[in-house]
């Protein structure tokens, strides 16, 4: 009932003007940024060709195994290069509505209880739009059919109608570009493919836990086992392994996943396999093959040659594609020529901390793999390397382009997205909010100078200097000791000296840092400092 009434006196007081309603804060002067996101980043509808009835079909939580059987299923046409679904009176679509927002912000908008699991770009819209920026002027989105290809001419045709308007929409400012994942390998196509379009739009682009050279452990366990989207228990309610794993065995895009196999890793990732074989004495010994990424093709092959699934009461054969597998080569030729257009910054940022697998094993000494064909049954286990969890960080370093900056975050894959070091990055490469010229992306903390003073002077044949220089290091680290004040300050010191010869003098300096502890993540910094040059 209190609700009730207040919810009555403001809209009295609303139609009275004697109070405003609060409007979201605007900043005209913000560049426009387009948000692109990664593989399964986009809501899809599917529709009806007889009655042009739509119903989304990714994501959804409810019905959701059954959708993706009957509607996203699909078969890769060599002849076109797109993948087409299994049902001919079913087309895929991606929704345009705010923009393009509503496709890459929360999956499943039906979602009550867990809606953080179908989370994807949401928590940075929500963040973006508290820094001044405003839907339909200078914040945009890219939705597309993960499906395809990542140089697909439909949707190379469509980024590039998206890049015009929202240029145009924008006031004719130059594009911000923030792509996740694999919306990192679409973009590095278009800006291969589409160079001068890029250049004309585009004026910085970056990138987040983009897999550029792969993702080796991840699509490997893909292929034979198939992968889950979403984690906890809400899977129990989603899209099953083996009905994902039969969607993506005709998926470019997982194609253009693999392992880059001419790229100097620092571990080679490998398909590992615990076999029985029989030795030159007839004996029979337990050994471990290992394939790397071109050689694994043979296996992959092997092991999906009876892989087939019911669809409509017709029997139909999925096996390893070998004609994907060509035109993925195609795109990672595209890839590996694509340059960062004259005018055109672009920044790199990767998730670290988090194991991440890069060499996939199947069988074991005591459970050796008898059948290849079987290896889709087995639970595989990992050799891993650091990175976010899905990407090595090796492989999103790898951008080859010429970047402005590439900073390591520890976050995983998906959750990078939300994490406040990464928003700090942005808001500051954006240039958003209040200027901060003294932040560091790579360190996330703010170092404001206090005091600098410089002396130096000739005193009985030495040469004498002098340094004083305090400063503050603002982190986001909170402070959550009480007592500040009895916390006694760090103090360190350091000495270096230099012999000297015929040639040349001697020196020798002396310097102390001293730190202060303060509040709400600061501290206080001197560092005194003093060289002293003998002449030879």
């Amino acid at each position: 009932m209190a609700m009730l009434l207040e919810d009555i006196v403001q809209s009295v007081e609303m139609w009275l003007k004697l109070i405003r309603k609060p409007q979201p804060y605007v900043d005209p002067d913000l560049d426009p940024v387009l948000l692109v996101p990664g593989i399964a980043g986009s809501i899809l509808k599917a529709v009806d060709h007889q009655n042009g009835k739509e119903e989304r079909v990714w994501v959804r939580i409810l019905g959701a195994d059954y959708k993706c059987r009957t509607k996203l299923w699909s078969r890769f046409d060599p002849s076109t290069g797109r993948t087409v679904s299994l049902d001919p009176c079913t087309s895929v679509r991606v929704p345009e509505e705010r923009y393009g927002l509503y496709a890459i912000d929360v999956l499943d908008p039906d979602m009550i209880i867990g809606r953080e699991c179908v989370y994807y770009f949401h928590d940075m819209i929500v963040e973006m739009m508290k820094w001044g920026f405003q839907e339909g002027k200078t914040l945009f989105g890219f939705g597309y059919d993960f499906r395809q290809s990542n140089r697909l001419q439909e949707t190379m045709d469509r980024l590039a109608a998206k890049l015009e308007s929202v240029y145009k929409a924008s006031g004719g400012k130059k594009i911000n570009i923030i792509s996740h994942s694999m919306g990192g390998l679409l973009i590095k196509c278009f800006m291969g493919l589409h160079s001068d379009i890029f250049k004309k739009y585009v004026k910085n682009w970056i990138a987040i836990a983009a897999p550029f050279l792969g993702a080796p452990g991840y699509i490997a366990s893909t292929f034979l086992n198939g992968m889950s989207f979403v984690d906890g228990w809400e899977q129990n309610f989603f899209i099953s392994k083996w009905s994902m794993h039969q969607l993506l065995i005709e998926c470019p895009s997982i194609y253009e996943l693999m392992a880059c196999p001419h790229f100097h890793w620092q571990h080679m990732p490998l398909l590992e396999i615990w076999r029985e074989k029989e030795g030159c004495d007839g004996i029979p010994r337990i050994i471990l093959e290992s394939y790397r990424p071109g050689e694994s093709i043979d296996i992959f092959n092997e092991a999906l040659s009876g892989n087939s699934v019911d669809h409509d009461g017709e029997n139909i054969p999925l096996p390893f594609n070998l004609e994907i597998l060509k035109w993925a080569k195609e795109t990672h030729r595209v890839l590996a020529h694509a340059k960062v257009p004259s005018g055109v910054k672009f920044y790199n940022i990767y998730g670290i901390n988090l194991e991440t697998p890069h060499s996939v094993c199947y069988g074991s000494e005591e459970t050796p793999v008898t059948d290849i064909q079987d290896l889709p049954f087995f639970q595989p286990t990992y050799i891993c390397v650091d990175g976010d969890g899905t990407v090595p960080a090796e492989s999103a370093k790898a951008d080859g382009l010429h970047a402005e900056a590439r900073v390591g975050v520890p976050g995983e894959h998906r959750g990078i997205l939300c994490e406040p070091h990464v928003f700090r990055i942005l808001k500051h490469w954006l240039k958003a909010g209040d200027p901060d010229p003294f932040y560091n992306p790579i360190n996330d903390y703010v170092i404001l100078p206090t005091a600098f003073e410089w002396e130096s002077h000739h005193e009985k044949g030495l040469q004498v200097t002098s340094l004083k220089e305090e400063w503050e290091i603002v982190s986001e680290d909170q402070d959550n000791l009480e007592d500040v004040a009895s916390r006694k300050p760090f103090v360190s010191s350091i000495s270096v000296s230099q012999g000297g010869n015929k040639q040349s003098s001697r020196s020798e300096a002396h310097a102390t840092v001293t730190v202060h502890p303060q509040t709400e993540g600061k501290q206080h910094v001197e560092l005194n400092a003093i060289s002293v040059s003998v002449d030879a």
